[in-house]
């Protein structure tokens, strides 16, 4: 089926398949330059945040629109730490579970089930009260990395452990994985994963978002459909996908011929390529930073060095026709260097990423519309219904 390129002002119903270029939503958060491989934040380059800010202070940014003054983001801080406590009930529904549960599933129903705890005030127009929005928010960002922390622990028969509020938010996260206290070292490295991965423009998980929102759904349906959308291995579930391939290939000597027996059958390969970026996603360099900073301290890897070698060979292969490393390409490899399980890394892409999805969810109240998208009808007309005994 073609995409039909048809202009606004035809009166014609036009087609484009998975909303390809089509936009969906006016939005101040986030801008991206796909050319050039340009990411802001409210207008702050996010080489700019990651090397200056933290994901306190990004997630307030996102948030409200500008940098806090050091009184409000003091004052921030102080309510994410204070609200990161979740309801004993919560867990033990967590504890019910299967141990084969993927991590986001338990995010997604336990982000969904905390709705129930803190009830969603319903207006006619979808009009949020400042202090309301603000509650929701910092509930949400505050509470997520224990869901994570909580489910991963135990999975295995581990009590959870309970969050610290004298550490950072990517410290406490940390803390609560793995039971260590990070270095700082560590927790820089946490903390700027978190920055990057905060908000990405119109993606599959923010229009998930979105489309609830418009709804008046409360905003933990709406957060809980983007985690569902985030688990898809197409959109968040990709950089799993990454370390599965590289544990694949095993060794820099077979690269080439992996990448040159995937090439000739047309397949996909993972963390290269992105429907926005037609060049190296900055995220991505980013992390690539982290890692080699990190293996200043700990020795690099073999994983490393053959993903390292995947680009140079796609380079020749895939550069031209923009096929670049995305933020999935790297990611696995910093978290898998910090200890942290290959089924964790999509969560914390969650943790991160719901400061983005509430920014898109204030702004969607705010102004939006109930999304109500056309379809084209492609299917047969004007058929008559045959009684089952003459089929």
């Amino acid at each position: 089926m073609t995409e039909n390129k048809i202009t606004a002002t035809s009166g014609i119903a036009c087609y484009s398949p998975g909303l390809a270029g089509i936009p969906a939503a006016e939005s101040s958060i986030s801008y991206v330059d796909g050319q050039h491989g340009y990411l802001e934040y409210r207008g702050i380059d996010i080489e700019q945040l990651a090397e200056h800010s933290s994901f306190e202070e990004t997630a307030w940014l996102l948030l409200y629109g500008t940098l806090p003054t050091a009184d409000e983001l003091a004052a921030f801080d102080k309510e994410l730490r204070h609200h990161r406590r979740v309801k004993f009930r919560i867990r033990d529904m967590m504890k019910c579970f299967p141990e084969s549960a993927h991590p986001m599933d338990s995010l997604q129903a336990t982000v969904a089930a905390l709705g129930m705890y803190y009830p969603f005030p319903k207006s006619e127009k979808g009009r949020l009260d400042p202090k309301t929005a603000h509650q929701v928010c910092v509930n949400l960002i505050a509470k997520m990395p224990t869901l994570v922390a909580a489910h991963a622990r135990m999975r295995h028969g581990d009590d959870p452990i309970a969050p610290r509020d004298d550490l950072s938010h990517a410290a406490n996260f940390f803390y609560m994985l793995t039971g260590e206290e990070p270095y700082p070292l560590t927790e820089r490295i946490m903390d700027v994963a978190l920055i990057v991965h905060a908000e990405h423009t119109m993606n599959a998980s923010t229009f998930s978002t979105l489309v609830v929102a418009s709804t008046h759904a409360d905003p933990y349906s709406s957060i809980s459909a983007a985690i569902g959308a985030l688990a898809g291995p197409l959109h968040g579930g990709a950089n799993e996908d990454v370390l599965h391939m590289l544990d694949e290939i095993g060794s820099v000597e077979a690269a080439d011929a992996y990448l040159n027996n995937k090439l000739s059958k047309k397949e996909k390969i993972s963390g290269l390529g992105h429907r926005v970026y037609k060049t190296k996603d900055p995220r991505a360099t980013l992390l690539q930073k982290l890692y080699v900073e990190l293996t200043e301290k700990m020795g690099s890897d073999p994983t490393y060095e053959i993903a390292r070698h995947i680009e140079e060979l796609s380079k020749s292969t895939l550069g031209s026709k923009g096929v670049c490393p995305n933020v999935d390409f790297y990611s696995g490899i910093v978290y898998r260097k910090l200890g942290i399980a290959t089924d964790l890394f999509t969560p914390i892409f969650a943790v991160s990423r719901v400061a983005g999805w509430l920014a898109h969810w204030k702004e969607q109240l705010g102004d939006g519309r109930l999304y109500r998208p056309n379809q084209i009808y492609r299917g047969l007309r004007d058929q008559t219904y045959v009684p089952i005994e003459k089929r």
